[in-house]
């Protein structure tokens, strides 16, 4: 089994001929130094938030806990006061439009030297399953320079692969049309759309190699790509706030390497914020070490992780951080004292065949919880589903407590017809509301 290529990328960067521990910690900790003083020197937001703190506070990757969080209301309030620059020093600004409390966008400013570590990661992130000559389809948002998929493009060029260029997917059958004429050897996309193209063309230009990004990857969905396809299936980690790449699977399967010389990463508790003890689950939190237009000092995710103790067996010295499921505000609280997260609904309902996708939607009627799914099924798997998905939705643990207190009203919507929507790059989780539910074309509510 081939080590990370991340490792020799790292290590090509700092100069030395075989990476150690100790290098990545002490360069990682000149590198907090350099962006607290530089934060501090030239962000409105920062030069208030560490009035009280200085580089010199860093002595050790130990002393960073003294810093205050970054959150994503600060983001909303005022992205300009967190930049660093001069907003013609520019070259990209992602905005991400979000259901948090102000219901205001989040705005990320980049430079061009920002995108192209972002390119630099993905050439070498990507070398884990493609080479010279592979024909890699990306189903990412593109069409404009600073994409998503234009970075992408870039780092795969630079591998000596063949990138090309699709979007997300707007039509099942056109996208696999495309696959099979091009000769794809490697997808990148969404998990529910690249499901969708694998349960509709189980037989139609099967690529040898997946990769899941933009949003939590099921296991459900990996098991049911492998059976499909027979496809090797990795999984990518990362968000907007992070530029884009945050860490990749090795061939071993064993978590996310991270970028660990461009984002510090932390785990703590979400409910008191100190750093949990190594292996226990908490918090994702990071630190840009290289961004210079709009770094971000702290800034907690909201995902749901940790860094697995033992080593990854590819031999690496990077850490490896578990597979991100849930979201530390993505856990229901029942009526009935249990706790649901779309990861149980994940996995309960993505086994099922036909099943495409499915929107949840909770609310409280009284000490009665309401529990509403959107199910996309396929055509020739539409009239039983819904039966199917009651009975999977019964084996989960806290649906099931909750409905033998009679506690639970569950309601089953299913949609055949322009079934798998293209949905962006929106991460799915539990819509909580009041009274608003959605329609479908079929009910079978009970």
């Amino acid at each position: 089994m081939e080590i990370t290529p991340l490792e020799s990328w790292m290590a090509q960067r700092l100069g030395a001929k075989q990476l150690h521990r100790e290098q990545i910690e002490a360069y990682q900790v000149l590198r907090l130094r350099e962006t607290v003083r530089w934060a501090r020197l030239h962000s409105a937001f920062y030069r208030e938030r560490l009035a009280d703190l200085s580089e010199d506070d860093l002595r050790s990757l130990h002393d960073l806990p003294r810093l205050p969080f970054t959150s994503a209301d600060d983001l909303r309030r005022n992205p300009l006061r967190f930049l660093c620059i001069s907003q013609g020093e520019v070259a990209r600004v992602m905005t991400l439009q979000t259901s948090g409390t102000t219901g205001a966008p989040k705005r990320l400013y980049f430079t061009a030297e920002d995108q192209e570590r972002t390119s630099d990661f993905f050439q070498h992130g990507m070398s884990t399953l493609a080479g010279p000559r592979d024909r890699v389809l990306s189903l990412l948002p593109g069409g404009c320079p600073g994409s998503q998929g234009e970075l992408l493009a870039t780092g795969l060029r630079r591998l000596g692969a063949v990138g090309i260029s699709h979007g997300p997917v707007q039509n099942v059958e056109h996208t696999l049309e495309v696959m099979a004429r091009e000769g794809v050897d490697v997808l990148v996309g969404l998990p529910v759309q690249i499901l969708a193209l694998a349960r509709h063309g189980p037989g139609r230009g099967a690529p040898r190699g997946v990769v899941l990004c933009s949003d939590h990857a099921p296991e459900a969905i990996r098991r049911a790509l492998r059976r499909l396809w027979d496809c090797e299936v990795y999984t990518h980690y990362g968000m907007t706030e992070m530029g884009l790449g945050g860490g990749v699977e090795c061939q071993a399967h064993f978590g996310y390497h991270l970028r660990e010389l461009d984002l510090y990463f932390e785990i703590i508790d979400p409910h008191t914020g100190e750093p949990v003890r190594e292996g226990e689950t908490g918090e994702v939190v990071f630190t840009t070490l290289s961004r210079r237009g709009m770094p971000l000092i702290r800034y907690r995710t909201g995902d749901r992780s940790r860094f697995l103790p033992a080593s990854c067996p590819c031999g690496t010295v990077l850490k490896s951080l578990e597979k991100v499921s849930s979201r530390i505000n993505g856990h229901i609280a029942l009526a009935c004292g249990e706790v649901l997260t779309m990861a149980d609904l994940d996995e309960a309902l993505f086994p099922l065949e036909g099943l495409l996708d499915f929107d949840a939607v909770f609310s409280r009627a009284g000490e009665i919880d309401l529990l509403r799914l959107g199910v996309y099924a396929q055509d020739e798997h539409g009239d039983g589903l819904a039966v199917a998905v009651r009975r999977a939705l019964q084996a989960i643990p806290a649906l099931r407590t909750a409905s033998d207190e009679g506690r639970l009203k569950l309601s089953i919507g299913l949609q055949t017809k322009g079934a798998a929507p293209a949905r962006g790059t929106a991460k799915r989780a539990i819509v909580v509301e009041r009274n608003s539910f959605p329609s479908w074309d079929r009910s079978a509510a009970g």
